[in-house]
């Protein structure tokens, strides 16, 4: 099956380059930043890809989801061009304006990014995590697990991906090399970024690169993406994977199989996000907190309760959508820092989909990953929790204060030892030996 054979061949060239834990862990976290374009994309991508090698190295099935989650919506959500700028750029622009604020919207942007606390150390905390080889809590106790007996799931867990994808197997007398592993990938990196731009109205004389990526409908755009690498994997694997036309059609249905469980899932988690929104769960949180915060605690509080909407809800954009109309005229009226307020919402809004059973984002790396959903959850949580509590302390308190624009450097090194610290005290080694490419003789998906 032609993504079976590519899998194998990604396997033994990353494999050959990265043949430890923590530099397999750190070229997942590389590709997660380097995928900045989407957020689906972004897990989509790195989970399948990576998986196959971390699965060789024992690394459990909830490491790697946590490093592909946590470098999915955190970099989107930040970069210059992705599909979040646009819509972000968006609820800025209608809030400035119906308070007759005149500002250039794209360096606002820009300069908030500064002060999304939460995404920068929360990826900053993955370096620490892998540079000390030391885990907190459920997510050692899987390290330790895989590492000693193997099992990259616990007992009885159910991942997010089925046999067809999670137990492969290939055809010899094949002339596939390492370099046609990678075509399909960069196929659907490259329709993505084309995609996004046509999608978004690229072609209109007005219509810049920013704004089409803003405007782009990415659900579709993907569609797009995952056909296109699907079709060049079906063309290596039929002219050079020694298959037949039988066979890469089989592959392709055990592939969407594979994923009608997360596909489900995600149905569900959407209904009942709609349903929480149509009680209106966010307006109440919010109409019990804004009578009684004080200015400086206005950025604090404008973390806090996207945090808890996004964690409900399941959606950042939907958070955000209804927290930014609220958050900017509250700053305006009570004097209170408008970077940090802005920056805030936009980051809280990724700690609670992090900590989210029913985020969209968290299936997906759940699914990419082949990971026991609640698994992921469960070991994730306690990392977003310590990230969060530490940009409240050195992050958005301080800036609550209005200090300098320069201060928040300071504050994000002070974030970034406090990272160090927590993992230092609360975490531990995983035991067991150190497992490297030597260590295996066959290289399988």
């Amino acid at each position: 099956m032609p993504k079976q054979q590519i899998k194998i061949f990604v396997v033994g060239f990353i494999l050959n380059r990265y043949k430890t834990v923590k530099k397999a862990q750190l070229a997942t976290w590389i590709m997660g930043v380097l995928i900045f374009f989407d957020d689906y994309a972004n897990s989509l991508i790195v989970g399948t890809t990576m998986r196959s090698i971390t699965d060789k190295l024992k690394v459990s099935r909830e490491k790697l989801s946590y490093i592909v989650d946590c470098t999915a919506a955190p970099v989107t959500s930040m970069a210059f061009i992705s599909t979040w700028v646009g819509y972000e750029m968006g609820l800025i622009q209608d809030a400035f304006t119906k308070l007759g604020i005149e500002q250039n919207v794209y360096s606002v942007f820009l300069k908030t990014i500064p002060y999304r606390f939460y995404s920068i150390l929360a990826l900053f905390m993955i370096l620490v995590v892998i540079w000390t080889g030391k885990d907190i809590g459920p997510m050692h106790q899987a390290e330790q697990r895989a590492r000693k007996t193997g099992k990259v799931l616990a007992d009885g867990a159910t991942p997010m991906a089925s046999e067809e994808l999670t137990e492969m197997n290939y055809k010899e007398n094949n002339s596939m090399k390492w370099y046609d592993a990678f075509l399909p990938i960069i196929t659907v990196i490259i329709v993505s970024l084309v995609g996004l731009w046509y999608n978004g109205g690229g072609l209109a004389a007005d219509v810049g690169l920013r704004e089409a990526f803003g405007n782009a409908d990415s659900s579709v755009v993907l569609l797009w993406a995952s056909f296109s690498g699907t079709i060049v994997a079906g063309i290596l694997g039929l002219f050079k994977g020694n298959l037949e036309v039988e066979e890469i059609m089989e592959g392709w249905i055990d592939g969407a199989k594979a994923l009608a469980v997360a596909c489900g899932i995600l149905i569900l988690a959407w209904s009942l996000g709609t349903v929480i929104e149509k009680l209106g769960t966010a307006n109440y949180i919010v109409a019990l907190t804004k009578d009684i915060i004080p200015p400086f605690l206005l950025p604090t509080m404008m973390f806090v309760i996207p945090g808890i909407i996004a964690f409900a809800t399941g959606t950042s954009w939907g958070t955000n959508a209804i927290i930014m109309p609220l958050a900017i005229p509250m700053a305006y009226q009570f004097g209170a820092p408008m970077l940090p307020t802005i920056g805030a919402v936009l980051t809280g809004c990724v700690l609670g989909d992090h900590c989210s059973p029913i985020s969209d984002t968290t299936i997906m790396s759940s699914t990419a990953s082949a990971a026991d959903h609640i698994d992921h959850v469960n070991t994730q949580i306690p990392y977003a929790l310590i990230v969060g509590i530490i940009s409240i302390v050195f992050g958005f308190i301080p800036a609550g204060f209005g200090l300098p624009y320069w201060v928040v450097f300071p504050l994000l090194l002070l974030g970034m030892i406090a990272c160090y610290i927590a993992i230092n005290i609360f975490g531990k080694e995983v035991e067991g030996d150190e497992v490297t490419i030597e260590d295996t003789k066959e290289i399988t998906a």
